[in-house]
């Protein structure tokens, strides 16, 4: 108990040093971000027990987005078509900053705030990523700003965004088509994460397409030759897919999943559908790995002498980094320094550690250093990847799980509805929104991150990868 008390202790302390080095807008913006904390974490609470899968999310999206308005941000809902789509603007001029605010839930996760497995509700989606931090943290950040802007000590425009489907079908590409970044100077993000650093890693791009075939049917033992099978077609195509890929470069990958293979037994299927992923960490080597796969499609078609369609659903592109910005977001969160848990958070997060087969060392909450960009970073994709390509983008990753969590799971939503989550969120609000003071109060700071945005674009142009508008009332 000593120990702990010592250790409390030197945390507040760390925080009193921290603070003092903070400017008055700093000062004021943290202050902010903790006047509204209870609010913020009951926002996320919600949107955590609402869990609304993408473009389901209305009454995640209408929560954020009455809180917005009810501290005198001008909303607009139902942007880019997409009825869960929102902004939240205030002020005006230059410069334009925007925040970014995800709220989608992932099937299949529901889970209690326990650290052994136990749904909620069995079957039913959950937070397995953290995005009921994400838009919260994020709003937090904006509300900040427009406050000190209000009160006269800022001058420019915050832009709160509610970006909904990230981790399906990509929302975000339809919101850059129609024009959402195209007034902002610097966009700030964040992701829950196990580790608190400015981001400054990429990912992958990708493209999704659906391909369907349609056959003949027949009975299965009586007259089978009279039946033409898309489900033979359909395994044709994953075995191509499957020996294609000693092919394809390392740092490629395909994914698929077969969403349908036939009804029943005794029946030659004349319908078969699957849904097929390419990624790469750059967008030019995944494109010709999917014409190939594409054209592997058409053979399978042709050897089971059946009809095929193929559909895009949309495709999203690499991260582009910014070091320029990562370094503001450095120095913001060396200034708030770690976060620190009690002595029942670190136990929590040990059990979810034992349950997940990991280590059993808590959470890291140390402060990373800016690391090296990787020139071919694994992981994931994010459609904020777009966004990245057409404003100047700064990331930062905040620890909400215990270090090594399994992400997109069970895990990951039980430390969601909880402290830890909850400690991590508001962190991440106040660093987001000081970087962005930074960028108000510092014009050079802006032409900064502009002119690396501009030498790593480069001339290539940007070409969204949708063929149609957002597929609402698909998932």
């Amino acid at each position: 108990m000593k120990k702990s008390t010592t250790l409390v202790l030197l945390c507040l302390l760390s925080i009193h040093v921290s603070a003092q080095k903070m400017n008055s807008n700093k000062k004021a913006i943290v202050a902010s971000v903790e006047t509204h904390k209870e609010n913020l974490i009951k926002i996320s609470d919600s949107i955590w027990a609402l869990a609304e899968t993408a473009f389901n999310e209305s009454k995640s999206a209408e929560v954020l987005a009455d809180y917005a308005e009810k501290n005198g941000l001008e909303v607009t809902r139902g942007v880019a078509d997409i009825p869960t789509a929102f902004t939240a603007t205030y002020g005006s001029g230059k410069p334009v900053i925007s925040v970014l605010g995800e709220f989608d839930a992932l099937p299949g996760l529901s889970q209690k705030t326990e650290p052994t497995k136990n749904p909620r509700i069995d079957g039913a989606p959950g937070h397995g990523c953290g995005h009921n931090m994400f838009g919260a943290a994020s709003l937090g950040a904006a509300i900040a700003i427009k406050e000190q802007i209000e009160a006269g000590k800022l001058k420019g425009t915050v832009k709160f965004l509610g970006t909904p489907a990230e981790e399906k079908f990509f929302a975000k590409v339809w919101m850059v088509e129609a024009g959402l970044w195209d007034d902002v100077d610097v966009n700030v993000s964040w992701h829950p994460g196990a580790n608190i650093e400015a981001d400054v890693q990429s990912g992958l791009s990708l493209i999704d397409f659906i391909v369907e075939f349609y056959g003949q049917a027949a009975h299965a033992s009586a007259d089978p030759w009279n039946g033409r099978s898309a489900s033979d077609a359909l395994e044709l195509y994953t075995t191509g897919m499957n020996y294609y890929r000693e092919h394809i470069m390392p740092t490629s990958r395909i994914h698929y999943h077969i969403q349908d293979g036939g009804q029943v037994v005794n029946v030659v299927p004349d319908y078969s559908k699957i849904w097929v992923r390419v990624r790469d960490p750059k967008r030019k080597v995944m494109l010709p790995t999917y014409e190939r796969v594409k054209k592997m499609a058409e053979g399978a078609a042709i050897m089971a002498n059946v009809d095929y369609k193929i559909s895009l659903v949309s495709g999203i592109y690499e991260v582009l980094v910014n070091r320029a910005g990562g370094e503001i977001m450095q120095k913001n969160l060396e200034l708030l320094g770690p976060i620190s848990y009690t002595e029942d958070e670190v136990a929590f997060g040990k059990a979810i550690q034992k349950a997940t087969g990991k280590p059993e060392i808590g959470m890291d909450s140390s402060v990373e250093p800016l690391r090296e960009t990787e020139k071919s970073p694994g992981g994931g994709s994010t459609d904020v990847g777009d966004v990245s390509w057409n404003v100047p983008n700064i990331n930062l990753s905040v620890t909400v799980a215990p270090k090594d969590t399994p992400w997109h799971s069970w895990a990951v939503v039980a430390c969601g509805g909880m402290s830890i989550g909850h400690k991590g969120m508001i962190y991440a609000s106040k660093a987001m929104a000081m970087t962005m003071a930074d960028l108000f109060e510092n014009p050079k700071l802006v032409d900064k991150v502009k002119e690396e945005y501009k030498t790593r674009k480069g001339n290539e142009k940007y070409e969204a990868m949708i063929d149609g508008p957002p597929p609402i009332g698909k998932n």
